[in-house]
């Protein structure tokens, strides 16, 4: 695995056709590593996100050194999404920073925004959880499968359920 940490610019190529190439059979992790370097924010050292993967723009995305991602994991980063080194996060987990107003009538509009989301060091989200726009999750905590974190979690707390409270 490449090593260093190396902050990208999006590539000229729509976010489509660089997911055609990440998830593309074949390649080693040192080639997705690379993509990744070029597309995302920024990339740690040895952090690995397993295909398929899917992403808005990519170019919204961090990921600390050691990151884990495990297939078919969704962000939607129409707003910053911050992950934390040594994080491991389980498959089929979204993660979603794109978000709606409440209103009809606003929505009827189109109206489309964001909130990032930070995911702090050392975070384990099991297989299957949600992310909502805006929400923090602490250093250390624990967020069990099939969550749906619709607020905060601070650092060191366990989370499960829908929606997800503190264990």
């Amino acid at each position: 695995m490449p090593t260093g940490s190396e902050t990208g610019g999006a590539s000229p190529a729509p976010t489509r056709e660089w997911l055609d190439c990440f998830n593309a059979p074949g390649l080693s992790d040192d080639e997705r590593y690379a993509l990744l370097v070029d597309r995302f924010a920024s990339v740690g050292d040895e952090a690995l996100i397993r295909p398929p993967f899917f992403c808005d723009y990519g170019y919204n995305i961090s990921l600390g050194a050691g990151a884990f991602l495990n297939f078919n994991c969704v962000i939607l980063d129409v707003e910053p999404v911050v992950i934390g080194e040594g994080t491991a996060i389980g498959p089929a987990v979204q993660i979603l920073a794109a978000d709606h107003p409440r209103d009809p009538a606003l929505r009827r509009q189109k109206i489309r925004f964001g909130r990032p989301v930070t995911i702090g060091a050392n975070v384990w989200i099991g297989g299957g959880a949600i992310i909502l726009p805006g929400v923090t999750i602490g250093e250390d905590a624990i967020i069990g499968a099939g969550s749906v974190v619709t607020r905060d979690v601070p650092a060191g707390a366990t989370v499960v359920g829908n929606p997800a409270r503190q264990k």
